[in-house]
C-alpha cells in the first residue's frame, strides 16, 4: 500500500490472535516496517527455510515436522536470526508445536501463499476460484499465530518480458487476497518477489505500487544473487543500482533472497552495505537463501527429514559473524516522516505486455457455478482424468481456434478479460464444448476422449444473468473489467536467472507462446491443453 502514513486502524495489528508471550506485532508505515509496542523500527534478518532432503514425495512441510523443528530452534537463534522465509506448507495440516517454538525463540514467519499446484502460472496465467480457495484456506490455517508477518503473492512469477501478462494476474490476487484479509478482520502485509531480471524490474517495481490502493503490493521484495565474492563491492555488485531504484519508493523494500555461491564459503559481505548507511534507509533488512544444503548448494547446514543431527559448514560460521556484527541504525515511529513519490503505472511497450489500469476479474464460485447450470453440453463428471485432460485440451484448441471464445479468455495488453475467464479449467472447458455444440445448431453433443452430456432444459436458461452473481469476496456485479485504479467492478463484456529448487513449480514446467501477443482464440487453444497436463 502506497500511503504516507498507515494508523493501527488501517494497517492493524499483524496477527490474528495475542498472548502474553506472543511477540509484538510488527506495522507498517510508509516504507519502513515497526514494532507497534515500542515504536522501534524493524529491520529482518531472516533466512529461507524449506528442507527438502529426506522428503518423502510431496509432501513439503516443515513446519509440521515437529522433529525438524525441535532440531533446528536452537540453531537459527543460535545464527541470529528473527525471521524465516517458508515457501511451501500444507495447511491441512498441524502448525501449533513449530510455530509456538519459533514464537518462543523471536523468529516471525514470512509465508507464500501459492504452491507448486495452486499457483498463478507464468507462461499461461490464470486467477481462478480453484486457486484462490487453496489460498484464502492457508489464511485461514495460519491468520491466527501471532508471529506470522507477512505474506508473499508470488515469487519470481514474471521473470522476462515475454511473461509480464502474468504479473496482472498476480496483481489481482494480491488484491482479492487484500480484501479477504480485510473481511476476516485481519491486516497483515500481503507483497510480491520478483527476480531482478534487467529488462522487465523497473516496470515491476512501478507496476506494484501504482494505481489503486487496495490492490497495491504491501511491501515488495527483490530476489539478488549479484554480489558475489570475496572482491565484490557496493557498487561492482550492482547493489547501487538496486538501491537507486528503491529509493523514492513508497511501500517498504526487502532482499526476499540474496546469498550468490559463486564462491564458497560465502562471507556475506553484503550485509554491511544491507544493514549500513549504503542500503539501511531504503531497505528493512533481507532474507538470505536458504537455511538447509541441498542440491542448489545454497545451505549453511545439512539436515533431512526425521533425523535428529546439525551438520554445520563454513557458510553457517560467516552468516552468524556477519549477522552479529551489523547494527542499523533506526528510527522511532513516532519520529518518522514518510516521504517518496508514488509510483506511475508503466504503459504497455514491446517489454511491457500489461494495460496497467485494467486487472482481472476476481474469481466468483457462484458465477462459474450459474454459467455451468446454463449449458446444454457438458462433461458428465465434474473431474476427470490426465487422460481425459490431454484430450479435452486439444479439442478445445481446435474449438477456440475456430470461433471465438472470448467470455473464456483475455488479453492483458489491451486489458480485455472475459466474463468466464476467472472460472476454473474444467469450467472453461466445458464453455467451450458447449461452444461447439451451438455452432453445429445443437446436433452433436461429443468429444473424442471425455464423456460428455446433453442437457435438455438446463437450470439456468439465461446465461447473461450469472454475471449477477456475487464474486468470492462479497462482490456484485459483471467480472469483466476491473481496473487498477478504482478497483471498479462495473460491466463491460470483453473477450476478445536462477532457478531455486522452491521455484520449480507448475509455473516453470509449462510453456507456450506469449500470451500478450497472440489472438485470443489462438491462446486459449494453448492455454486450455496446457491446463490438463500437469
Amino acid at each position: 500500500m502506497k500511503l504516507s502514513l498507515l494508523s493501527a486502524a488501517s494497517v492493524g495489528v499483524l496477527c490474528a490472535t495475542m498472548s502474553a508471550a506472543a511477540l509484538d506485532p510488527i506495522t507498517i508505515k510508509g516504507s519502513k516496517f515497526f514494532n507497534q509496542k515500542t515504536g522501534e523500527q524493524f529491520f529482518f534478518k531472516g533466512i529461507a527455510y524449506q528442507p527438502r532432503t529426506g522428503v518423502a514425495g510431496d509432501a513439503m512441510d516443515p513446519l509440521a515436522d515437529t522433529v525438524g523443528c525441535k532440531r533446528d530452534i536452537e540453531v537459527l537463534k543460535d545464527l541470529g536470526v528473527n525471521s524465516i522465509r517458508v515457501y511451501q506448507v500444507d495447511y491441512t495440516k498441524n502448525h501449533d508445536t513449530c510455530m509456538k517454538l519459533l514464537e518462543d525463540a523471536g523468529i516471525y514467519l514470512v509465508l507464500d501463499i501459492p504452491s507448486p499446484k495452486y499457483s498463478i502460472n507464468r507462461k499461461q496465467p490464470y486467477w481462478d476460484h480453484d486457486i484462490m480457495s487453496h489460498w484464502t484456506a492457508k489464511i485461514d490455517a495460519f491468520s491466527k499465530y501471532p508471529n506470522l508477518l507477512a505474506w508473499i503473492a508470488g515469487n519470481e512469477v514474471a521473470n522476462d518480458i515475454e511473461t509480464t501478462p502474468s504479473a496482472a494476474f498476480v496483481k489481482a490476487a494480491i488484491r482479492d487476497t487484500k480484501a479477504y484479509l480485510k473481511k476476516k478482520g485481519l491486516s497483515t502485509p500481503v507483497g510480491y518477489a520478483d527476480n531482478d531480471d534487467m529488462h522487465i524490474r523497473m516496470n515491476l517495481i512501478n507496476y506494484f505500487n501504482c494505481g489503486d490502493k487496495d490492490s497495491r503490493a504491501d511491501f515488495y521484495g527483490v530476489n539478488i544473487y549479484r554480489w558475489c565474492g570475496n572482491d565484490a563491492t557496493f557498487k561492482t555488485s550492482g547493489y547501487e543500482d538496486v538501491t537507486k531504484n528503491m529509493t523514492d519508493y513508497t511501500i517498504p523494500s526487502v532482499l526476499t533472497e540474496y546469498g550468490c555461491n559463486l564462491v564458497r564459503p560465502r562471507a556475506f559481505a553484503e550485509l554491511k552495505s544491507l544493514y549500513g548507511s549504503d542500503m539501511g534507509n531504503t531497505f528493512s533488512g533481507g532474507i538470505m537463501y536458504e537455511y538447509s544444503e541441498e542440491d542448489n548448494k545454497y545451505g549453511v547446514v545439512k539436515v533431512s527429514y526425521g533425523s535428529t543431527t546439525v551438520e554445520k559448514n563454513g557458510d553457517y560460521a560467516n552468516l552468524k559473524k556477519a549477522l552479529s556484527e551489523v547494527k542499523p541504525q533506526t528510527i522511532k515511529s513516532s519520529d518518522y516522516k514518510p516521504g517518496g513519490k508514488d509510483s506511475a503505472c508503466p504503459n504497455v511497450s514491446d517489454t511491457w505486455h500489461v494495460k496497467s489500469e485494467v486487472l482481472p476479474p476476481t474469481p466468483s464460485s457462484a458465477r462459474c457455478k450459474c454459467m455451468i447450470d446454463s449449458l446444454g453440453c457438458t462433461f458428465k463428471n465434474d473431474n476427470l482424468t490426465d487422460d481425459e485432460g490431454k484430450a479435452v485440451g486439444e479439442v478445445v484448441g481446435n474449438i477456440c481456434g475456430q470461433t471465438s471464445c472470448s467470455e473464456i479468455s483475455y488479453d492483458t495488453s489491451k486489458g480485455n478479460y472475459g466474463n468466464f475467464v476467472a472460472c476454473d479449467s474444467i469450467q472453461r472447458s466445458a464453455w467451450a464444448v458447449n461452444k461447439n455444440y451451438l455452432n453445429q445448431n445443437k446436433a452433436k453433443c461429443e468429444l473424442k476422449g471425455a464423456d460428455v452430456k446433453t442437457v435438455s432444459s438446463p437450470k439456468q436458461p439465461d446465461q447473461s444473468v450469472c454475471l449477477k452473481e456475487k464474486d468470492d469476496i462479497g462482490n456484485t456485479g459483471s467480472p469483466a473489467t476491473n481496473t487498477g485504479d478504482n478497483n471498479s467492478n462495473s460491466s463491460s463484456t470483453s473477450g476478445s536467472d536462477k532457478e531455486s529448487e522452491h521455484d520449480k513449480d507448475a509455473s516453470s514446467k509449462k510453456s507456450a507462446a506469449m500470451l500478450s501477443a497472440q489472438p485470443l482464440a489462438t491462446m486459449l487453444a494453448s492455454a486450455v491443453a496446457l491446463f490438463y497436463l500437469f
